[in-house]
């Protein structure tokens, strides 16, 4: 069947505008940058080399690295849902017994195709440090898919890609290979022990009669060949179909730390000298502010003896504020200044009595009295003026001191 190559137009431009894939061919890199003819350009000048460098380091453009499907073998794995939490460390050991090297030789990547089923693929770890060494020249490419997976595939088809004397194959979902020509009837049969026969089989190639005599014959009648390559195959195919990336575990993509460095060791050096620099201001300020705080502390303490020269100091600003509370009284007591207000003004309608000594207590807010009248009349009329002023004056001692007389009164709130 001939293809119809504005249809291929049409889907180059969407599904490949945007995209670059790069091979290996008899050892050498090769690559279809976007909007690219139908044969690959080779890597080996620097116009080439340049142009993908560029891309890869704009990151404008996604750029993929087809693993030849001849190295990698690709299976579909049925998982339960417990196994899916330990699939990573499992998966080797899960296999073990369907690979002929050792596993410790071998690279595992998988990814979920749905609910039930993983697809996997494996490949010689070997092979994916030549792979590097290949692209060593090209950092920055973080999609390895194998070549199978490159082609299009929907259910009931199988699609092959003839190029020169090897054959890419995709039978399935997640199942392909790369073989020689020579072997592509085998295979094909053994698929078929194993598979549903297809509805049709796409063969892309330069020959249609040799190309169709590949395939075994009962499926010769369900061959649609079309003339192109690989390339011309990439055009119909879904580029999301499998991202069945190799670049995992060991071998996933690691961030450019050094290139970073590289790029921003100088900002890095101004802001690490501007850091210092500042951290060293704001422990010079701390000094100077912690002195000051000593310095205004010792001022505090100072000052709170000169009013308070007993007792412990613990916070004198606290302390303070207390004591001038107590005196200043509050809306449950009078306080010494209430206090001594009303009986000042009770003295002072009393010439001749004086206040000898005043002893205040804060916590029962009274305070006893040492005064000295001229007789017994005038200590009785002081106290009954108080208890007129709302007060309690109650006469604890009293005494003649020559003509005058002494008493001692306790003065408080009535209660």
């Amino acid at each position: 069947m001939a293809i119809r190559w504005t249809e291929l137009i049409q889907w180059e431009e969407v599904v490949l505008g945007n995209t670059a894939v790069i091979r290996l061919l008899e050892g050498q890199l090769v690559w279809y940058p976007p909007g690219a003819d139908t044969e690959p350009r080779a890597l080996n000048n620097d116009i080439d080399q340049e142009k993908l460098r560029a891309m890869l380091a704009q990151r404008r453009v996604n750029v993929c690295f087809a693993t030849a499907g001849a190295d990698v073998r690709l299976l579909v794995l049925p998982v339960t849902a417990a196994e899916k939490k330990h699939i990573s460390k499992s998966l080797p050991f899960t296999l073990e017994e369907q690979v002929v090297a050792d596993v410790d030789d071998l690279h595992f990547a998988y990814c979920s195709l749905d609910k039930e089923n993983f697809a996997v693929a494996i490949v010689a770890r070997e092979k994916m440090d030549q792979w590097l060494g290949e692209l060593s020249e090209f950092p920055g490419i973080q999609k390895w898919l194998p070549e199978p997976l490159l082609l299009p595939w929907k259910s009931g088809e199988w699609c092959l890609v003839v190029e020169g004397k090897s054959v890419i194959v995709r039978v399935g979902e997640c199942d392909g290979f790369t073989v020689e020509c020579e072997l592509v009837d085998v295979m094909l049969q053994s698929v078929l022990r194993a598979a549903t026969a297809p509805e049709s089989v796409v063969i892309y190639g330069s020959d249609q009669a040799a190309d169709t005599q590949l395939v075994p014959d009962e499926m010769r009648d369900l061959v649609q060949w079309r003339s192109g390559n690989l390339y011309a195959a990439m055009l119909l195919s879904e580029s999301s179909e499998v991202n069945l990336n190799l670049l995992q575990g060991e071998f996933a993509a690691r961030l450019p730390l050094g290139r970073w460095w590289r790029q921003w060791r100088a900002v890095a050096a101004v802001f690490a000298v501007v850091f210092i620099l500042q951290l060293a201001a704001s422990f010079a300020d701390y000094r100077s502010l912690s002195a000051q705080n000593l310095a205004l502390r010792a001022a505090v303490q100072d000052s709170y003896r000169q009013a308070f020269p007993k007792g412990a100091v613990v916070d004198a600003e606290k302390q303070l504020r207390r004591q001038l509370d107590a005196l200043r009284g509050n809306g449950q007591s009078s306080g010494f200044v209430g206090l001594m207000d009303r009986v000042g003004s009770a003295i002072a309608g009393m010439p001749g009595t004086t206040i000898a000594s005043i002893n205040y207590n804060d916590k029962g807010d009274e305070m006893r009295l040492n005064i000295v009248a001229a007789d017994f009349e005038g200590v009785e009329k002081l106290r009954s003026r108080m208890n007129e002023a709302g007060l309690e004056a109650i006469m604890e001692s009293s005494s003649t001191q020559g003509d005058r007389v002494s008493a001692r009164l306790r003065v408080g709130e009535r209660s």
